[in-house]
């Protein structure tokens, strides 16, 4: 039976997606995805608060009666939380053992049977008063247990410990922040939530050091959207005396591999020259990259590329997506302090009702003890004439006017404390359970005294706990924008381009003594000029595609190499090929472009230059006639045209217009005879041994000029003879 597509999406992909949103990939406002909820409150149910570390494979066991995606996946998420594995500031599990490094991929953790945990300190803040109906329970999959669907977090924990989360059709990407910026923050939101929060939060906190580049524009959309980016770089030290630079904190975006193996690609690459050796030197006392460099290398500078070619500078991208009520929602840190102060609201007051209650049970129970207090003896008397066991309740419940609880609590009494002054040492408290009582009913139905609870509970949470800053902040005016081709080696060099689109780049102490070009069979030079090492490169193809490149990316050649191959290096269409090519130096001046059918087109170098680092620019020339020649020309000059039939005109390319669009089809500049076409284009004095003159056109167009016998014997390349 055939089923509608959407039906099937309905009943079967949705769920599915619902279910990987709420119960796996997003974190809830207690900054905890289900896998970290039921992990950690399985360790407090173990007594790992207070007791000694356990083996954790008994900890991943456990779990399993909450989470029953086995021991590994378990495990590998309390790996996360420990304060070995260092991805957080705030670690939630004390461990021992092999927890890895967040910072590397090679230093992987030990297997559970070997490693311990407990919980950490900072749980108990978790858990507070976890065991007062602070939050909902529900049953476990197999409805054997239950288990918190919130823990009653005292702190914005959603914001201070950081989470990764990808879903079907949405991801969450939340970034730590500073414990003590947090809670001033959030005492200042309880008393006025018109604050701004940069007063408070100078912006994220990372586990793995580094200094942030402060954005304040960016900050700003984090904070008012959730939605934004950071950038973090780096930090080391240079030995001067030994001439190395000591890594010792990335950004957490990365890993010590990534760095590490960015800068041997490039030395390989020839890129980076300053480098004798590179090592990855973390041990036990944390991370250490050392970078051996070459006397006279400036090492700030050194450093600044780095961060243009590696992730030693690296973007951290905020995606603040949090589960409110079971609906993912974007939204700014001040928006989510708010939802956070809700649920903490929430929490408090129940644990207040949760407390009355129990003083009104005690003080329930005291009122019936203060009732025998009358008539001690008649209340002996009771006990001691009633026959039967089951009596001895209700006997004491007729006898002096109290309930069934009161009569089962004096009915339990010792008979040693049924003295005088043991019933009214009990008694002596329901003056003040009354009082306790009144002020908590009180504090209940008050917003603003339960908030003075939370906002005192923070600021003993901040004392408490809070660090200072790890990640460091610096202004945009601290940090030199250097660009990579600052530090590239600039020389004179000469270009060459063959027929068959073999490509050289030569310098020019390198040619010197080298005459001859090796060449394949039956391939000849079409392209040379000089240029250097920090020239950009315009290869032109048949198919009007202008390729851009710099020079210094093209490997150093010798006269005796055939050279690169351009389709292999310049990611060409299959049968594309080069035929002209031009360094760009400023992009001054202009190419000459020449048709077959006797127009020409004067575009201005500077239609070539783009803002962004684009490799390749469609409609690089006009495409109505195919193309016979391609000059570049630094200004107006006599250029000399040449037709099929053996005629020829020289005239002044400052007769035509030049255009900016490159696509121009020009204007014509040789009138040819029927079935004539336009062969080729040259400077005068490379290709004439006459007067030139005598050539000259008086004015555009011109039909031209027979050769004479000297100059018919030259020949005149064309770009594709």
């Amino acid at each position: 039976m055939e089923e509608r597509i959407t039906r099937t999406l309905e009943t079967n992909y949705m769920p599915y997606a619902m279910s990987v949103i709420i119960s796996r990939a997003i974190p809830e406002i207690d900054g905890f995805k289900p896998s970290h909820r039921k992990l950690l409150y399985t360790m407090y149910k173990m007594g790992l608060l207070k007791g000694p570390r356990t083996k954790s494979a008994n900890i991943a066991g456990q779990t399993m009666h909450l989470n029953p995606h086995g021991d590994a996946a378990i495990y590998e998420t309390m790996v996360r939380l420990t304060e070995g594995n260092g991805a957080l500031i705030h670690p939630f599990v004390d461990s021992k053992g092999n927890f890895g490094r967040v910072y590397s991929r090679k230093l992987v953790y030990a297997a559970s049977r070997y490693t311990e945990a407990k919980l950490a300190p900072i749980c108990e803040e978790i858990f507070r008063d976890i065991d007062k109906n602070t939050v909902d329970f529900t049953d476990n999959y197999d409805a054997t247990t239950t288990e918190p669907l919130l823990l009653p977090a005292a702190f914005p924990n959603i914001l201070i410990s950081p989470n990764l989360g990808v879903a079907v059709g949405m991801a969450s990407n939340i970034p730590s922040f500073n414990l003590r910026e947090v809670c001033a923050a959030a005492c200042a939101y309880i008393e006025d939530e018109g604050i701004d929060l940069a007063d408070y939060i100078m912006g994220p906190d990372f586990a793995t050091g580094g200094d942030m580049l402060r954005d304040e524009a960016a900050l700003r959309r984090i904070f008012d959207t959730g939605r934004g980016s950071v950038r973090v770089r780096g930090r080391y030290r240079y030995d001067k005396k030994n001439h190395i630079i000591e890594i010792y904190e990335i950004p957490y975006t990365t890993k010590i591999e990534d760095i590490i193996s960015k800068v041997i690609e490039q030395i390989r690459a020839n890129k980076i020259k300053e480098v004798n050796d590179i090592r990855d030197e973390t041990d036990i006392n944390g991370l250490r990259i050392a970078i051996d460099l070459k006397k006279g290398t400036d090492p700030d500078a050194f450093m600044t590329r780095l961060c243009k070619i590696t992730t030693f500078e690296d973007v951290f991208s905020a995606n603040i997506n949090v589960l409110i009520d079971g609906e993912p929602r974007v939204m700014g840190i001040k928006e989510l302090l708010g939802e956070w102060l809700r649920f903490r609201t929430s929490c408090v007051r129940r644990a207040l009702v949760f407390d009355a209650e129990k003083k009104e049970d005690r003080l329930h129970l005291l009122k019936g003890l203060e009732k025998i207090l009358l008539d001690i003896d008649k209340a002996i008397q009771i006990v001691r004439s009633t026959s039967e066991d089951a009596m001895v309740v209700p006997n004491l419940m007729e006898g002096f006017g109290i309930d069934k609880i009161q009569a089962e609590f004096v009915a339990e009494i010792k008979l040693r404390n049924l003295n005088r002054d043991y019933i009214l040492k009990r008694t002596a408290e329901i003056e003040q359970l009354t009082k306790d009582i009144a002020d908590l009913r009180k504090t209940v139905g008050s917003d603003r005294l339960v908030q003075k609870i939370i906002s005192k509970q923070l600021k003993d949470i901040a004392q408490k706990y809070g660090k200072d800053r790890i990640t460091g902040i610096i202004e945009p005016s601290e940090v030199e924008d250097v660009q990579v081709e600052t530090f590239v080696e600039d020389y004179n060099l000469k270009v060459f381009m063959t027929r068959d689109n073999y490509f050289k780049k030569i310098s020019l102490v390198s040619l010197r003594g080298a005459d001859v070009q090796k060449l394949k069979e039956n391939d000849e030079i079409i392209c040379e000029a000089e240029a250097t090492n920090r020239t950009d490169m315009l290869f032109f193809s048949d198919r009007q595609n202008v390729y851009k490149t710099r020079l210094y990316d093209m490997a150093d050649t010798k006269a005796s190499a055939l050279g690169d191959y351009l389709p292999n290096i310049l990611d060409m269409e299959d049968g594309e090929k080069i035929v002209f090519a031009t360094p760009a130096f400023d992009y001054s001046g202009f190419i000459l472009f020449a048709y077959k059918n006797g127009k020409m087109a004067k575009i201005t170098m500077e239609s070539y230059r783009t803002k962004t680092n684009r490799k390749r620019l469609t409609s690089g020339f006009g495409n109505k006639s195919p193309l016979v020649g391609a000059m570049y020309l630094p200004s107006d000059m006599l250029v000399a045209a040449f037709s099929d039939i053996g005629k020829c005109v020289v005239f002044d390319t400052a007769s035509i217009a030049t255009k900016q669009s490159r696509s121009s089809q020009g204007v014509t500049v040789m009138t040819l005879r029927r079935k004539s076409n336009l062969r080729a284009i040259a400077l005068p004095e490379a290709s004439l041994t006459t007067d030139i003159l005598s050539y000259k056109a008086r004015s555009i167009p011109s039909a031209g000029y027979y050769l004479k016998d000297e100059d018919a014997g030259r020949k005149q390349l064309s770009l594709f003879e």
